[in-house]
């Protein structure tokens, strides 16, 4: 081994050489589980394994091809495209005249556009070619329909600390790892906990750490970890359950949480000014009423995220999102909104009153525009006694809360429908 020669990374030096080495995805690999029924029966369909980064992927599917005897092409979408594609299916066809099957393992199978995706769908279709594609993104969203029809979709967790920790001490004592290296055991437990389920960035921490100190420290892992940066792909499924996590922690009234979720997103590399205009719409759907003081200051910290940009403007996200947890909650515009839209789209079009019509010309007036309209200021018991909707319409879309504010608002809605003569009576707010 020379310098041009340097040895192989410490996570490729321990990929498991047999699913007995396999750490973690219990649920996929145990006695009765689905890959091992799978397996028993001697057939490989094609699959589709879905799971964040370092969790086996590669290696399940190298794996899986040995066990049942097939030929592995692997082939990343990054750099790879339909000639590629072309090239497996050639050798595939080769290796079916002497009898061997392919697995070709299409490494994240996401970045394949829509076109090249269903260059596989006839290889696939036909048997020619299993296909094992590895992805971190939900192919729900990121894989063809007509593809995801035709494998079966397995979800690949993130290993536990335990798991991750097994790896760390596998890697000490292994002749392929780094035999001879000692590590403290508050160092793997440090290790196991930055890792977040990742064995590659465990992996690739030790070997850097174990340069720097004999026995690893918990300060040599720190130095080697460098800053911890929480996962969050920012255009993918952990970016939008993320916020998902923030917005109903803000819903339930849970600051904890609230504030928890905003720092995985900030930390995570999300747009401010994205996770503003989200905090903005908490403000209208889930307080509206019951504090009408939140939407003023959600979007006061909008503007002072553009203002001032990060971190500095990031305070001024917490700060309403702290507010907006503890404000009372309130949903009934929300819904009123629902309610009036679905009024206005599967009912029918109820005609414009004629005395709320604008009358601008002598035509219009003479055909009863505007005629006998009741100018609230001038007569205010006139203004509530006409109708606003024609023949007597009564939609009952608005029904305010008993939160906050808004039971103010519900007894004040109770007077104007009383002054307009409305018979459905709404419930007494709740204290």
């Amino acid at each position: 081994m020379t310098l041009f020669d340097p040895p192989a990374p410490l996570a490729e030096r321990l990929r498991p050489r047999s699913l007995a080495e396999v750490v973690g995805q219990r649920h996929l690999l145990g006695p009765g589980k689905p890959l091992t029924r799978l397996l028993a029966s001697g057939r490989l369909g094609s699959l589709i394994l879905w799971g964040p980064p370092g969790v086996g992927k590669t290696t399940l599917a190298r794996l899986l091809a040995g066990e049942v005897g097939a030929h592995f092409i692997p082939l990343s979408a990054v750099s790879a495209g339909v000639a590629d594609v072309r090239g497996a299916v050639a050798e595939a066809e080769r290796r079916r005249s002497g009898g061997q099957r392919t697995v070709l393992f299409l490494d994240e199978i996401h970045r394949f556009n829509k076109a090249q995706q269903d260059a596989l769908l006839p290889h696939v279709e036909s048997g020619l070619l299993t296909l094992v594609g590895a992805t971190t993104e939900n192919p729900s969203f990121e894989v063809n329909p007509a593809l995801r029809s035709r494998a079966r979709t397995l979800v690949l967790e993130p290993l536990s600390r335990e798991d991750v920790r097994e790896l760390l001490e596998r890697a000490l004592a292994d002749p392929r790892g780094l035999p001879g290296v000692a590590a403290q055991p508050e160092a793997l437990d440090l290790l196991a906990r930055l890792a977040d389920g990742d064995a590659r960035r465990a992996l690739g921490t030790l070997e850097v750490a174990a340069t720097l100190a004999d026995p690893v420290t918990p300060d040599a892992v720190t130095e080697a970890f460098g800053r911890h940066l929480p996962a969050m792909d920012k255009g993918g499924e952990d970016f939008y359950n993320l916020m998902s996590a923030l917005h109903k922690s803000v819903r339930g009234s849970h600051v904890d949480a609230s504030m928890y979720w905003l720092a995985r997103l900030v930390e995570g590399g999300a747009d401010p000014l994205y996770v503003a205009r989200r905090i903005v719409r908490m403000a209208a759907e889930d307080i509206g009423l019951a504090d009408p003081q939140a939407l003023r200051l959600a979007v006061a910290a909008r503007d002072t995220a553009q203002f001032l940009g990060s971190p500095e403007g990031d305070l001024a996200l917490a700060q309403a999102v702290v507010y907006l947890a503890l404000a009372p909650k309130s949903n009934s515009v929300y819904v009123a909104w629902k309610n009036a839209l679905k009024a206005v789209r599967e009912g029918e079009n109820l005609p414009v009153p004629l005395h709320l019509r604008n009358a601008p010309t002598a035509l219009m007036r003479e055909q009863g525009y505007g005629k006998g309209y009741a100018y609230y200021f001038d007569d205010p018991q006139g203004s509530f006694a006409q109708d606003y909707l024609p023949g007597g319409v009564q939609l009952g879309l608005y029904a305010p809360t008993g939160e906050g504010w808004e039971v103010r608002v519900a007894e004040r809605w109770r007077k104007l429908r009383e002054a307009h003569g409305e018979a459905e009576a709404i419930p007494d707010a709740e204290a």
